[in-house]
């Protein structure tokens, strides 16, 4: 799915995630995410890597006005959210599992006026890649993890990229496989950290296609 826990240590550090909602405020408007550990698991429970890439779309680290956007692995859909709200075109995307739960979540924290802004749609990494164009900026939040799905999510990033798209991923580097995907990116990406919280360990990067060699 979308999230992975983190190293959490004590029941009330973990009673968060089994709640059935959590409340935010970002871009002047109060968010209620729906939130359903029992059915969907870590992916339907809002982690700080996406908290912390709320604040930075917020805190205007990137224009998103009139942008086009998608979320990968949205989970809660907090991130695509907070994006539409910032005055984007976005589409959140998870698996099939989640799309029901992601549907309520936006139904429940966009404004009418606004709906026509964001869409809710399945993508399952490295297929049916051509039902996507490419974005202006692509958002994940703690979506590296299962190392058996770096070759499926470095080619979703590829079809999804433009030379002028940006990927910003915001996670905590908890074992060297993170750091090993990171690598792989390299191989067709310029990556930079753009952002580090020390209070919560996440670190948001930056990604750019290289640019193409003139022959």
């Amino acid at each position: 799915m979308a999230l992975v826990p983190y190293s959490d240590s004590g029941v009330q550090s973990l009673k968060r995630f089994h709640d059935s909602s959590a409340s935010f405020n970002f871009v002047n408007h109060n968010i209620e995410i729906k939130q359903d550990w029992k059915q969907l698991g870590v992916a339907a429970v809002v982690w700080d890597a996406a908290l912390v890439l709320c604040m930075y779309l917020e805190s205007g680290g990137v224009h998103l006005k009139n942008s086009s956007v998608i979320e990968l692995g949205a989970g809660t859909g907090l991130v695509g959210i907070v994006a539409t709200l910032l005055g984007a075109q976005v589409t959140i995307t998870d698996r099939d599992l989640a799309l029901e739960f992601l549907r309520v979540n936006v139904r429940d924290n966009i404004p009418k006026d606004n709906l026509h802004k964001v869409s809710v749609r399945a993508l399952n990494w490295g297929h049916s890649l051509e039902d996507f164009s490419t974005y202006d900026f692509i958002l994940g939040a703690d979506i590296i993890y299962l190392e058996e799905t770096f070759p499926d999510l470095l080619k979703t990033f590829l079809h999804l990229s433009s030379q002028q798209s940006v990927i910003l991923l915001s996670c905590r580097l908890r074992y060297q496989r993170d750091r090993d995907f990171l690598d792989m990116m390299k191989q067709h990406f310029d990556i930079a950290e753009v952002y580090y919280d020390k209070n919560t360990d996440v670190h948001i990067f930056r990604a750019q296609l290289k640019q193409r060699k003139e022959l």
